[in-house]
């Protein structure tokens, strides 16, 4: 497990070089090993403008080396307020000869998942640049609604598009855990983008499959109607995975977009139980960044 980052509340960044505009967020993440595993092979960076979870694999330690070189290229866009999608292709490349060098020959290779957000701006809007590599997933909860922004790179998914199972199918297919995009295994990253507006009011939930193993779209969503603040339904996410079985280690960032310039929430979130706070100045939580047993 590899870590960048610390939780913040209603952290204030400029969206623009100069300071000109700015967004106010609250994010929170936690990993944990689960109920099942002895190592937690899953990383994370919550370092702006990026946010990712990365899910390894590989034997023996090979997955948490490949996770943790991952995040580790993606830390060197913190600060920059103009990645681009290129910018995100060398970063993701270099982490594949890092992967490499770093586990050397082994006998099941090495490579992870990737997936998150990178706050960007298009036409002089913010907006979140989506990227996926693997079924680890980008989600978006606004306005009561939830909706998974990413799709999985699985043979499940591949299978649910063709038509060729059903999603009760999907649910106890053999190969649920067999991805067909990852970062390494001797192969060049292919990532998919999304662009998705930033807005007040919205929730992000980015999360290893350790999550999607053990809640329904239906827990997901409730859960993050429900809860408070960031920390909250990361939190509870978490707890209710591990609950549910905690099969696989478990990783979840949960980001909460409070004002955009001059636009500030006024009941996107209070509307689904979430109480908001007045705006105010930035501070960092005081919340450990990260829990693992």
């Amino acid at each position: 497990m590899t870590t960048h980052g610390e939780n913040a509340v209603r952290r204030r960044l400029a969206y623009r070089p100069g300071g000109e505009a700015d967004i106010e967020l609250s994010w929170h993440a936690i990993t944990h090993v689960g109920n099942r595993r002895e190592t937690n092979q899953d990383s994370f960076i919550t370092v702006p403008p990026v946010f990712a979870v990365a899910d390894g694999m590989g034997g023996h330690s090979a997955g948490e080396v490949a996770s943790a070189a991952v995040v580790r290229r993606l830390n060197e866009l913190a600060g920059d307020l103009s990645v681009t999608e290129d910018d995100l292709l060398e970063i993701l490349t270099q982490a594949v000869d890092d992967i490499e060098l770093d586990t050397g020959d082994t006998e099941l290779g090495a490579g992870t998942t990737v997936t998150g957000v990178i706050v960007s701006e298009q036409a002089d809007t913010p907006v979140w640049k989506v990227f996926n590599i693997g079924d680890s997933r980008v989600y978006q909860y606004f306005k009561g609604a939830l909706s998974q922004i990413t799709v999985d790179h699985s043979v499940v998914q591949h299978l649910l598009d063709t038509g060729a199972i059903t999603e009760e199918e999907a649910e106890v297919h053999p190969h649920a855990n067999v991805i067909t995009r990852a970062v390494g295994l001797g192969e060049a990253p292919l990532p998919d983008y999304t662009t998705l507006a930033l807005i007040p009011g919205q929730r992000i939930l980015i999360c290893s499959d350790g999550l999607t193993k053990e809640l329904t779209e239906v827990g997901i969503q409730y859960f993050l109607s429900t809860q408070h603040s960031a920390g909250d339904a990361a939190t509870t996410l978490v707890e209710q995975a591990l609950n549910n079985a905690g099969r696989d280690n478990v990783t979840v960032v949960v980001i909460d977009v409070h004002a955009v310039g001059d636009v500030i929430d006024t009941g996107s979130l209070a509307s689904s139980g979430i109480e908001l706070e007045p705006s105010g100045d930035a501070h960092p939580t005081e919340e450990p960044r990260a829990e693992e047993a």
